[in-house]
């Protein structure tokens, strides 16, 4: 079986920017990881994505968020995570099923039973070997989210970050009541840092896990 490790953390954590410097170090080691996201990863999840995270006239129930994410990941399980880790791949995936506990868990109140029960369906078998949960300031991540968005033409992904600090600060007690819950899964890295000073404490987690599950992984 192969290793599967999520990136998870607040809007503008960087997340993303660690998922990719971790894809980058391992290739550089001669491994060959198949690197996903969520919502997307599927032809039909990046439909849903468009949905999910830009901004216009539609209004999302949240019960209806919670399965629009819980449909992209239950295609994203089978079309691409779960044929990976049969094959004894790496697995490196931007954001998974704590996304849903702490955004719609959390931020829309939605309560963890009913994410779970969610999850559960559409997991089967599969849950990550490591969680690298990105840790920051809802302001600081925000901060710097906007700042991303500008830098990218004001492309409209950015439902989550016109929702209140309130909401932000949710999600983050979701993630770290998660950490708390499970600390042999999920390790939480200072993501108020530069980029640089979280990859050295994310790519020694990573080559841990790695390491721990006896490689892994075809190289």
């Amino acid at each position: 079986m192969g290793v599967l490790i999520t990136f998870e953390g607040i809007e503008g954590c960087g997340k993303s920017t660690q998922a990719i410097m971790a894809e980058e170090a391992l290739r550089k080691e001669g491994r060959e990881p198949v690197v996903t996201r969520e919502p997307g990863g599927t032809a039909l999840g990046e439909r849903v994505r468009e949905i999910l995270l830009q901004t216009g006239d539609l209004t999302i129930a949240p019960l209806t968020e919670l399965l629009l994410y819980a449909a992209c990941r239950a295609q994203l399980v089978d079309e691409v995570i779960a044929p990976a880790l049969d094959a004894g791949k790496v697995v490196l995936c931007d954001r998974f099923a704590d996304s849903t506990a702490a955004y719609q868990g959390y931020g829309r109140a939605l309560g963890l039973d009913t994410v779970i029960a969610v999850n559960r369906q559409v997991l089967g078998k599969v849950r990550p070997h490591l969680t690298l949960l990105i840790d920051c300031e809802p302001e600081k991540g925000l901060e710097r989210a906007w700042r991303r968005i500008k830098e990218r033409g004001g492309k409209r992904e950015d439902r989550f970050e016109r929702e209140d600090i309130d909401f932000h600060r949710a999600v983050r007690e979701g993630y770290r009541e998660i950490a708390r819950r499970e600390p042999d899964r999920v390790v939480v890295v200072d993501g108020g840092r530069g980029a640089d000073e979280v990859h050295r404490d994310v790519i020694a987690a990573v080559k841990r896990c790695i390491e721990g599950a006896g490689g892994g992984v075809s190289r």
